[in-house]
Protein backbone atom coordinates (compact mmCIF):
# COMPACT_ATOMS: atom_id res chain seq x y z
CA UNK A 1 0.00 0.00 0.00
CA UNK A 2 2.83 2.38 0.84
CA UNK A 3 4.56 1.56 -2.44
CA UNK A 4 1.34 2.25 -4.30
CA UNK A 5 0.88 5.67 -2.68
CA UNK A 6 4.50 6.64 -3.37
CA UNK A 7 4.35 5.38 -6.95
CA UNK A 8 1.13 7.28 -7.59
CA UNK A 9 2.58 10.58 -6.43
CA UNK A 10 5.81 10.11 -8.35
CA UNK A 11 3.99 9.06 -11.53
CA UNK A 12 1.69 12.09 -11.34
CA UNK A 13 4.56 14.57 -11.10
CA UNK A 14 6.62 12.63 -13.64
CA UNK A 15 3.77 12.55 -16.15
CA UNK A 16 3.26 16.30 -15.77
CA UNK A 17 6.91 16.82 -16.69
CA UNK A 18 6.68 14.38 -19.58
CA UNK A 19 3.58 16.16 -20.92
CA UNK A 20 5.64 19.31 -21.29
CA UNK A 21 8.57 17.42 -22.81
CA UNK A 22 6.62 15.25 -25.28
CA UNK A 23 4.23 18.06 -26.21
CA UNK A 24 6.98 20.55 -26.98
CA UNK A 25 8.97 17.94 -28.88
CA UNK A 26 5.86 17.30 -30.98
CA UNK A 27 5.43 21.03 -31.67
CA UNK A 28 9.11 21.26 -32.64
CA UNK A 29 8.84 18.27 -34.97
CA UNK A 30 5.93 19.93 -36.78
CA UNK A 31 8.07 22.97 -37.62
CA UNK A 32 11.26 21.03 -38.42
CA UNK A 33 12.18 19.88 -41.93
CA UNK A 34 11.92 16.04 -42.03
CA UNK A 35 15.16 15.97 -44.03
CA UNK A 36 17.02 17.93 -41.35
CA UNK A 37 19.29 15.95 -39.01
CA UNK A 38 17.63 17.76 -36.10
CA UNK A 39 14.32 16.08 -37.00
CA UNK A 40 15.88 12.67 -36.30
CA UNK A 41 17.33 13.91 -33.01
CA UNK A 42 13.98 15.27 -31.89
CA UNK A 43 12.25 12.02 -32.91
CA UNK A 44 14.76 9.99 -30.90
CA UNK A 45 14.23 12.22 -27.86
CA UNK A 46 10.47 11.84 -28.18
CA UNK A 47 10.69 8.02 -28.40
CA UNK A 48 12.91 7.97 -25.30
CA UNK A 49 10.42 10.16 -23.43
CA UNK A 50 7.56 7.83 -24.34
CA UNK A 51 9.65 4.89 -23.14
CA UNK A 52 10.20 6.71 -19.84
CA UNK A 53 6.44 7.06 -19.51
CA UNK A 54 5.99 3.31 -20.09
CA UNK A 55 8.55 2.45 -17.39
CA UNK A 56 6.83 4.72 -14.86
CA UNK A 57 3.48 3.20 -15.78
CA UNK A 58 4.85 -0.32 -15.25
CA UNK A 59 5.65 0.41 -11.61
CA UNK A 60 2.35 2.22 -11.11
CA UNK A 61 0.28 -0.59 -12.64
CA UNK A 62 1.94 -3.21 -10.45
CA UNK A 63 1.82 -1.14 -7.26
CA UNK A 64 -1.77 0.11 -7.56
CA UNK A 65 -3.41 -2.28 -10.00
CA UNK A 66 -4.94 0.63 -11.89
CA UNK A 67 -8.20 0.14 -13.77
CA UNK A 68 -7.51 0.06 -17.51
CA UNK A 69 -8.89 2.86 -19.67
CA UNK A 70 -10.30 0.70 -22.46
CA UNK A 71 -11.37 1.36 -26.00
CA UNK A 72 -12.27 -1.02 -28.81
CA UNK A 73 -9.10 -1.70 -30.78
CA UNK A 74 -7.62 -3.84 -33.50
CA UNK A 75 -4.70 -5.36 -31.64
CA UNK A 76 -2.61 -6.54 -34.59
CA UNK A 77 -0.76 -3.29 -35.29
CA UNK A 78 -0.15 -2.76 -31.57
CA UNK A 79 1.51 -6.19 -31.31
CA UNK A 80 3.68 -5.65 -34.36
CA UNK A 81 4.87 -2.19 -33.30
CA UNK A 82 5.62 -3.35 -29.75
CA UNK A 83 7.60 -6.40 -30.88
CA UNK A 84 9.63 -4.40 -33.39
CA UNK A 85 10.43 -1.70 -30.83
CA UNK A 86 11.40 -4.18 -28.10
CA UNK A 87 13.87 -6.28 -30.09
CA UNK A 88 15.50 -3.48 -32.07
CA UNK A 89 19.25 -3.66 -31.50
CA UNK A 90 19.20 -7.22 -30.08
CA UNK A 91 20.68 -10.40 -31.56
CA UNK A 92 17.36 -12.24 -31.91
CA UNK A 93 15.16 -12.74 -34.98
CA UNK A 94 11.40 -12.33 -35.00
CA UNK A 95 8.47 -14.09 -36.60
CA UNK A 96 5.11 -12.33 -36.34
CA UNK A 97 1.88 -13.89 -37.57
CA UNK A 98 -1.27 -11.77 -37.30
CA UNK A 99 -4.34 -12.71 -39.36
CA UNK A 100 -6.29 -9.90 -41.02
CA UNK A 101 -9.52 -11.38 -39.61
CA UNK A 102 -8.48 -10.97 -35.96
CA UNK A 103 -11.43 -9.97 -33.76
CA UNK A 104 -11.40 -6.55 -32.07
CA UNK A 105 -10.80 -6.30 -28.32
CA UNK A 106 -11.63 -3.76 -25.59
CA UNK A 107 -8.21 -2.87 -24.18
CA UNK A 108 -6.03 -0.23 -22.62
CA UNK A 109 -3.51 -0.17 -25.45
CA UNK A 110 -0.70 1.18 -23.27
CA UNK A 111 -1.10 -1.60 -20.71
CA UNK A 112 -1.38 -4.39 -23.30
CA UNK A 113 1.66 -3.05 -25.15
CA UNK A 114 3.48 -3.21 -21.83
CA UNK A 115 2.53 -6.89 -21.41
CA UNK A 116 3.72 -7.83 -24.90
CA UNK A 117 6.97 -5.88 -24.41
CA UNK A 118 7.65 -7.67 -21.10
CA UNK A 119 7.11 -11.11 -22.64
CA UNK A 120 9.24 -10.34 -25.70
CA UNK A 121 12.00 -8.93 -23.50
CA UNK A 122 11.95 -12.07 -21.37
CA UNK A 123 12.16 -14.19 -24.52
CA UNK A 124 15.16 -12.20 -25.75
CA UNK A 125 16.93 -12.53 -22.40
CA UNK A 126 16.28 -16.30 -22.40
CA UNK A 127 18.32 -16.56 -25.64
CA UNK A 128 21.67 -14.88 -24.86
CA UNK A 129 23.30 -16.60 -27.86
CA UNK A 130 20.51 -15.54 -30.20
CA UNK A 131 17.48 -17.31 -31.62
CA UNK A 132 13.97 -16.56 -32.84
CA UNK A 133 11.04 -15.16 -30.90
CA UNK A 134 7.70 -16.09 -32.46
CA UNK A 135 4.66 -13.92 -31.76
CA UNK A 136 1.35 -15.20 -33.09
CA UNK A 137 -2.26 -14.20 -32.66
CA UNK A 138 -5.48 -15.98 -33.51
CA UNK A 139 -9.19 -16.01 -32.87
CA UNK A 140 -10.12 -18.54 -30.20
CA UNK A 141 -13.49 -19.80 -29.00
CA UNK A 142 -13.61 -21.34 -25.55
CA UNK A 143 -16.13 -24.14 -25.24
CA UNK A 144 -18.16 -24.75 -22.09
CA UNK A 145 -16.53 -28.12 -21.43
CA UNK A 146 -12.91 -26.93 -21.76
CA UNK A 147 -11.43 -27.43 -18.28
CA UNK A 148 -7.88 -26.35 -19.20
CA UNK A 149 -8.89 -22.67 -19.03
CA UNK A 150 -11.30 -22.92 -16.13
CA UNK A 151 -10.72 -19.32 -15.02
CA UNK A 152 -12.25 -17.97 -18.23
CA UNK A 153 -15.91 -17.78 -19.12
CA UNK A 154 -16.82 -19.61 -22.33
CA UNK A 155 -16.90 -17.33 -25.34
CA UNK A 156 -14.78 -15.61 -27.97
CA UNK A 157 -11.19 -14.57 -27.28
CA UNK A 158 -8.14 -13.27 -29.05
CA UNK A 159 -5.17 -15.48 -28.20
CA UNK A 160 -1.62 -14.11 -28.35
CA UNK A 161 1.38 -16.42 -27.94
CA UNK A 162 5.01 -15.46 -27.40
CA UNK A 163 7.41 -18.36 -27.94
CA UNK A 164 11.19 -18.48 -27.57
CA UNK A 165 13.96 -21.02 -28.16
CA UNK A 166 15.65 -20.29 -24.87
CA UNK A 167 16.76 -22.15 -21.78
CA UNK A 168 13.23 -22.80 -20.53
CA UNK A 169 11.84 -22.60 -17.02
CA UNK A 170 12.39 -25.43 -14.47
CA UNK A 171 9.17 -26.95 -13.18
CA UNK A 172 9.84 -25.83 -9.60
CA UNK A 173 9.74 -22.20 -10.79
CA UNK A 174 6.61 -22.39 -12.97
CA UNK A 175 4.17 -21.66 -10.13
CA UNK A 176 6.27 -18.74 -8.88
CA UNK A 177 7.01 -16.75 -12.05
CA UNK A 178 4.00 -14.45 -11.68
CA UNK A 179 4.77 -13.68 -8.02
CA UNK A 180 5.96 -10.13 -7.32
CA UNK A 181 9.74 -9.84 -6.96
CA UNK A 182 10.41 -13.47 -7.92
CA UNK A 183 13.30 -13.54 -10.37
CA UNK A 184 16.26 -15.72 -11.32
CA UNK A 185 18.01 -12.87 -13.16
CA UNK A 186 21.01 -11.20 -11.47
CA UNK A 187 19.66 -7.75 -12.37
CA UNK A 188 15.96 -8.56 -12.54
CA UNK A 189 13.30 -6.78 -10.48
CA UNK A 190 10.67 -9.53 -10.58
CA UNK A 191 8.04 -6.97 -11.62
CA UNK A 192 7.67 -7.75 -15.33
CA UNK A 193 5.54 -10.91 -15.19
CA UNK A 194 3.74 -9.81 -12.02
CA UNK A 195 2.71 -6.63 -13.85
CA UNK A 196 1.66 -8.62 -16.93
CA UNK A 197 -0.49 -10.91 -14.79
CA UNK A 198 -2.15 -7.92 -13.07
CA UNK A 199 -2.92 -6.20 -16.38
CA UNK A 200 -4.38 -9.27 -18.09
CA UNK A 201 -6.50 -10.05 -15.03
CA UNK A 202 -7.88 -6.49 -15.03
CA UNK A 203 -8.86 -7.05 -18.68
CA UNK A 204 -10.89 -10.15 -17.68
CA UNK A 205 -8.35 -12.32 -19.47
CA UNK A 206 -5.82 -14.97 -18.61
CA UNK A 207 -2.10 -15.59 -19.09
CA UNK A 208 -0.54 -19.07 -19.08
CA UNK A 209 2.92 -20.54 -19.57
CA UNK A 210 4.14 -23.81 -21.03
CA UNK A 211 7.82 -24.54 -20.47
CA UNK A 212 10.46 -26.95 -19.26
CA UNK A 213 14.19 -26.63 -18.73
CA UNK A 214 16.03 -26.70 -22.06
CA UNK A 215 12.92 -26.61 -24.28
CA UNK A 216 12.06 -22.90 -24.50
CA UNK A 217 8.92 -21.20 -23.21
CA UNK A 218 5.52 -20.31 -24.62
CA UNK A 219 3.38 -17.66 -22.96
CA UNK A 220 -0.26 -17.43 -24.02
CA UNK A 221 -2.56 -14.46 -23.44
CA UNK A 222 -6.34 -14.69 -23.76
CA UNK A 223 -8.28 -11.43 -24.13
CA UNK A 224 -12.09 -11.33 -24.48
CA UNK A 225 -13.16 -10.39 -28.00
CA UNK A 226 -15.39 -7.35 -28.41
CA UNK A 227 -18.74 -7.11 -30.16
CA UNK A 228 -18.13 -3.44 -30.93
CA UNK A 229 -16.63 -1.98 -34.07
CA UNK A 230 -13.16 -0.47 -34.05
CA UNK A 231 -13.16 3.30 -34.36
CA UNK A 232 -10.13 4.06 -36.49
CA UNK A 233 -7.60 6.47 -35.01
CA UNK A 234 -5.58 8.70 -37.26
CA UNK A 235 -1.82 8.64 -36.63
CA UNK A 236 -0.76 11.03 -33.90
CA UNK A 237 1.88 12.49 -36.22
CA UNK A 238 -0.88 14.22 -38.20
CA UNK A 239 -1.36 17.96 -38.29
CA UNK A 240 -3.70 18.81 -35.39
CA UNK A 241 -7.38 19.23 -36.30
CA UNK A 242 -8.41 22.86 -36.58
CA UNK A 243 -11.49 24.27 -34.89
CA UNK A 244 -12.95 27.32 -33.16
CA UNK A 245 -14.29 28.18 -29.74
CA UNK A 246 -13.32 29.37 -26.27
CA UNK A 247 -11.33 26.91 -24.14
CA UNK A 248 -10.70 27.27 -20.40
CA UNK A 249 -7.87 25.28 -18.83
CA UNK A 250 -7.29 24.66 -15.12
CA UNK A 251 -3.83 23.30 -14.28
CA UNK A 252 -1.33 24.29 -11.60
CA UNK A 253 1.61 23.51 -13.92
CA UNK A 254 2.58 26.53 -16.01
CA UNK A 255 4.26 24.36 -18.63
CA UNK A 256 0.98 22.44 -19.21
CA UNK A 257 -1.06 25.63 -19.60
CA UNK A 258 1.49 27.06 -22.02
CA UNK A 259 1.54 23.84 -24.04
CA UNK A 260 -2.26 23.81 -24.35
CA UNK A 261 -2.23 27.49 -25.34
CA UNK A 262 0.56 27.04 -27.91
CA UNK A 263 -1.21 23.98 -29.35
CA UNK A 264 -4.79 25.24 -29.56
CA UNK A 265 -4.34 28.96 -30.29
CA UNK A 266 -2.70 28.51 -33.74
CA UNK A 267 -5.47 26.14 -34.87
CA UNK A 268 -8.38 28.43 -34.12
CA UNK A 269 -9.20 28.38 -30.39
CA UNK A 270 -9.13 31.17 -27.82
CA UNK A 271 -7.50 29.79 -24.67
CA UNK A 272 -7.81 31.15 -21.12
CA UNK A 273 -5.46 29.79 -18.43
CA UNK A 274 -6.27 29.32 -14.74
CA UNK A 275 -4.17 27.75 -11.99
CA UNK A 276 -6.84 26.77 -9.44
CA UNK A 277 -10.48 25.76 -9.10
CA UNK A 278 -11.72 29.05 -7.63
CA UNK A 279 -10.38 31.06 -10.56
CA UNK A 280 -11.66 28.47 -13.05
CA UNK A 281 -15.21 28.49 -11.66
CA UNK A 282 -15.26 32.29 -11.40
CA UNK A 283 -14.11 32.84 -14.98
CA UNK A 284 -16.56 30.24 -16.30
CA UNK A 285 -19.46 31.94 -14.49
CA UNK A 286 -18.40 35.42 -15.67
CA UNK A 287 -18.19 34.20 -19.28
CA UNK A 288 -21.72 32.77 -19.06
CA UNK A 289 -23.12 36.04 -17.65
CA UNK A 290 -21.42 38.02 -20.43
CA UNK A 291 -23.18 35.94 -23.08
CA UNK A 292 -19.90 34.52 -24.40
CA UNK A 293 -19.53 31.18 -22.56
CA UNK A 294 -16.63 28.78 -22.83
CA UNK A 295 -17.11 25.90 -25.25
CA UNK A 296 -15.01 23.45 -23.21
CA UNK A 297 -12.99 23.22 -20.00
CA UNK A 298 -9.84 21.12 -19.54
CA UNK A 299 -9.40 20.35 -15.83
CA UNK A 300 -6.46 18.81 -13.98
CA UNK A 301 -7.75 16.11 -11.67
CA UNK A 302 -5.35 16.98 -8.84
CA UNK A 303 -4.28 20.45 -7.67
CA UNK A 304 -1.70 20.15 -4.83
CA UNK A 305 -3.09 21.77 -1.69
CA UNK A 306 -6.30 22.83 -3.41
CA UNK A 307 -9.56 21.77 -5.02
CA UNK A 308 -9.07 19.49 -8.02
CA UNK A 309 -11.15 18.65 -11.05
CA UNK A 310 -13.31 16.06 -9.31
CA UNK A 311 -14.81 18.66 -6.96
CA UNK A 312 -14.60 21.66 -9.31
CA UNK A 313 -16.65 20.00 -12.05
CA UNK A 314 -19.57 19.67 -9.60
CA UNK A 315 -19.51 23.44 -9.12
CA UNK A 316 -19.45 23.98 -12.88
CA UNK A 317 -22.39 21.62 -13.36
CA UNK A 318 -24.43 23.69 -10.88
CA UNK A 319 -23.66 26.78 -12.97
CA UNK A 320 -24.14 25.06 -16.33
CA UNK A 321 -25.62 21.52 -16.49
CA UNK A 322 -24.32 21.29 -20.07
CA UNK A 323 -20.70 22.16 -19.31
CA UNK A 324 -18.23 20.35 -21.59
CA UNK A 325 -15.51 19.30 -19.16
CA UNK A 326 -12.43 17.25 -20.06
CA UNK A 327 -10.54 15.66 -17.16
CA UNK A 328 -6.76 15.41 -17.48
CA UNK A 329 -4.34 13.73 -15.10
CA UNK A 330 -1.10 11.87 -14.66
CA UNK A 331 -2.97 9.58 -12.24
CA UNK A 332 -4.04 7.12 -14.93
CA UNK A 333 -5.21 4.69 -12.21
CA UNK A 334 -7.79 7.06 -10.70
CA UNK A 335 -11.36 5.80 -11.23
CA UNK A 336 -12.34 9.23 -12.54
CA UNK A 337 -10.11 8.56 -15.57
CA UNK A 338 -11.61 5.17 -16.40
CA UNK A 339 -15.22 6.21 -15.56
CA UNK A 340 -15.11 9.92 -16.28
CA UNK A 341 -18.77 10.27 -17.34
CA UNK A 342 -19.93 9.07 -13.93
CA UNK A 343 -18.18 12.06 -12.39
CA UNK A 344 -19.54 14.74 -14.75
CA UNK A 345 -16.86 14.82 -17.47
CA UNK A 346 -17.56 14.19 -21.14
CA UNK A 347 -14.00 13.19 -22.10
CA UNK A 348 -10.62 12.40 -20.55
CA UNK A 349 -7.03 13.12 -21.52
CA UNK A 350 -4.31 11.09 -19.80
CA UNK A 351 -0.94 12.74 -19.24
CA UNK A 352 1.44 12.71 -20.96
CA UNK A 353 -0.36 13.22 -24.24
CA UNK A 354 0.42 14.06 -27.83
CA UNK A 355 -0.63 17.49 -29.11
CA UNK A 356 -2.64 15.78 -31.86
CA UNK A 357 -4.57 13.86 -29.16
CA UNK A 358 -5.28 17.13 -27.34
CA UNK A 359 -6.52 18.78 -30.55
CA UNK A 360 -8.61 15.73 -31.49
CA UNK A 361 -10.42 15.50 -28.15
CA UNK A 362 -11.09 19.26 -28.01
CA UNK A 363 -12.37 19.13 -31.60
CA UNK A 364 -14.74 16.25 -30.73
CA UNK A 365 -15.99 17.85 -27.51
CA UNK A 366 -16.61 21.29 -29.00
CA UNK A 367 -18.12 19.76 -32.14
CA UNK A 368 -20.59 17.72 -30.05
CA UNK A 369 -21.82 20.70 -28.07
CA UNK A 370 -25.38 20.36 -29.30
CA UNK A 371 -25.73 16.78 -28.07
CA UNK A 372 -27.47 15.92 -24.81
CA UNK A 373 -25.30 14.98 -21.85
CA UNK A 374 -26.12 12.09 -19.53
CA UNK A 375 -24.39 11.91 -16.14
CA UNK A 376 -24.92 9.73 -13.11
CA UNK A 377 -26.46 11.44 -10.11
CA UNK A 378 -24.27 13.27 -7.59
CA UNK A 379 -25.20 10.88 -4.79
CA UNK A 380 -23.58 8.08 -6.74
CA UNK A 381 -20.55 10.25 -7.47
CA UNK A 382 -20.04 11.14 -3.83
CA UNK A 383 -20.50 7.54 -2.75
CA UNK A 384 -17.97 6.41 -5.32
Amino acid sequence: ESLGIAAGGIAHDFNNLLTGIIGNLSLSLMTCDPEDDMHDRLSTAKKASIRAQELAQQLLTFAKGGAPVKKTSSIGQLIEETVNFTITGTNVLKEIRIPATLWPVDIDSGQISQVVANLVLNAEQAMPAGGTVRVCSENFTLAQEDATLSYLRPGRFVKITVQDEGIGIPQEYIKKIFDPYFTTKPKGSGLGLATAYSIIKSHDGMITVDSAAGTGSTFSIYLPASDKEVVGDKPNTQTPLTGSGKILIMDDEEVICELVNHTLSPIGYAVTETRDAASCVRQYAEAMLSGHPFDAVIMDLTIPGGVGGREAVKQLLEIDPNVRAIVSSGYATDPVMSRHREYGFCAMLAKPYEISDLAKIVHEVVGAKGEALVYHDFAHMQTA
